[in-house]
């Protein structure tokens, strides 16, 4: 029997993206996101107007989608309630966000020179996108909050272990990418860390809940 819950939260399930984008001083803004999927060579990205990196896209077209493996989560999980903006927007601070101007230092994470694009890549992560904006649209009404970005992939990065020998494709059961589903962390079907997110959200799933 189904019934209709109005449900709060979609997200069924969708990859964990850390998205580097380039601040006005030239430093680069990390983010993870869960609003993202892609279509032959090209990705639309879902993302909230009031973040630092919807205002780097729309200024600079430029991004790099890092995709973090399901064991990198703890890193992904210290920068989940931060944000690259200084005037932290309300209803962010009332979830927990504050501001942090080197998300790659309290993550602990390694910034890698793109090759087509200013925004430095994760060199942790085994699948790197550098990406140009194609085009914007508001989203979400009547008023919008949000924007769909259209990017273009102008080269993609594999981590070699990840490619199936003599081929162009990522071998499916060597890829084990982080899931966010129901603002909570998967890998291999199994949740593999508390979420910060889900407690900022006030998630009401019955999952462990300590941060260390």
């Amino acid at each position: 029997m189904h019934v209709v819950p109005g449900l709060k939260v979609l997200y069924f399930g969708t990859p964990v993206v850390l998205i580097s984008s380039r601040n006005p001083d030239g430093s680069t803004n990390l983010a993870p996101i869960s609003s993202a999927w892609w279509l032959d060579q090209s990705a639309m990205l879902g993302l909230g107007n009031s973040g630092q990196t919807t205002a780097n896209l729309l200024r600079e077209r430029e991004c790099v989608l890092n995709l973090p493996s399901s064991s990198m989560v703890d890193a992904v999980d210290r920068i989940a309630l931060t944000t690259g903006r200084a005037a932290v927007p309300v209803h962010k601070r009332e979830q927990g966000y504050r501001y942090e101007p080197n998300k790659f230092a309290l993550a602990g994470l390694t910034e890698q020179p793109s090759e087509l694009v200013q925004p430095s890549r994760v060199a942790q992560c085994p699948i790197q996108l550098e990406c140009r904006v194609v085009s914007s649209y508001p989203f979400g009404g009547p008023t919008p909050e949000c924007t769909a970005f259209q990017v273009e992939v102008l080269r993609t990065h594999v981590e070699e272990s990840l490619v199936i020998p003599g081929t162009r494709h990522v071998d499916p059961i060597g890829w084990d990418p982080l899931i966010m589903k129901f603002c909570e962390f998967f890998g291999g079907g199994k949740n593999v860390h508390p979420s910060r997110l889900a407690d900022g959200w006030n998630m009401p799933h019955q999952l462990q809940r300590t941060v260390g």
